[in-house]
């Protein structure tokens, strides 16, 4: 299959994969499904650039495996976690703002979107899996794997140790600075961001991968300025008692030695 190929047959499957959520985000009344699609969207577009391209088979295993085992594991971490608690703040109030058209309206303003940027960010993925050379694993493939191995332990540890607080009745009002979130208040994101440039760095060592930039790139802006850090920055200031403090003595994102505080 060639690269044109490639790009039409998985732009198709985004296009089916989210097409299928919004449907069901209908019948249940929820938009915020579409978060828990995220992950598995792109271990989606990874099988199949997996099953379908000929290029070197040991690369396009190891970037498949990563993106497996990160993609279901913050699927079934959303899942978990949205449990019973019904549609997400965010989607409410583009549900009331629509009125009766969001039924629709949700379809291009929630699903299609996220599914452009599912294809747009996947593509160090297809880069990686897709280029024949070099036909063997090279030390940007080693190094890649390690900021992945980073990403993912911020990401599932800083998730973990937050579930694990917020399950304990003594800590319901306080502020979650224990852990990773004693170094960043966004350990999450921050390994999110890491191991995309991971996937970037594995890319980077084929034919042309570095032009894939543009995917680590947006992925760390996304979860910086848009949705991620600082969405919930904001909320938590107006909702946790103490968290003004925590964000004037602690990292935002890279983390760091906590500063002193009074």
């Amino acid at each position: 299959m060639s690269l044109t190929e490639a790009l039409i047959v998985s732009g198709a499957a985004v296009l089916a994969y989210v097409t299928a959520i919004w449907l069901l985000s209908l019948a249940l009344s929820n938009a915020s499904i579409i978060d828990i699609f995220w992950g598995p969207g792109f271990v989606l577009l990874a099988t199949l650039y997996h099953a379908t391209l000929d290029g070197f088979g040991g690369r396009s295993v190891l970037i498949t495996t990563l993106v497996l085992v990160w993609g279901l594991r913050l699927g079934l971490h959303i899942f978990w976690r949205n449990r019973g608690h019904g549609e997400d703040y965010r989607y409410q109030k583009w549900r009331e703002h629509a009125g009766r058209k969001f039924w629709w309206t949700s379809f291009f303003r929630i699903f299609l979107l996220q599914g452009v940027l599912l294809w747009v960010i996947s593509m160090p993925l297809l880069a990686a899996i897709i280029n024949e050379d070099p036909d063997h694993v090279t030390v940007l493939d080693a190094l890649g794997a390690l900021l992945w191995c980073a990403g993912f332990l911020f990401e599932a540890g800083g998730d973990w140790q937050l579930m694990r607080f917020k399950a304990d009745p003594a800590n319901k009002g306080k502020v979650m600075s224990r852990g990773l979130w004693h170094y960043t208040r966004h350990p999450n994101y921050f390994g999110d961001a890491t191991l995309w440039w991971g996937y970037f760095v594995i890319a980077a060592g084929t034919t042309y991968g570095w032009l894939t930039i543009f995917s680590p790139v947006i992925m760390t802006f996304l979860l910086v300025r848009v949705s991620g850090a600082a969405l919930l920055d904001s909320g938590l200031h107006k909702t946790k008692p103490g968290y003004a403090e925590y964000v004037a003595g602690t990292s935002g994102f890279i983390p760091w030695l906590p500063a002193r505080r009074a």
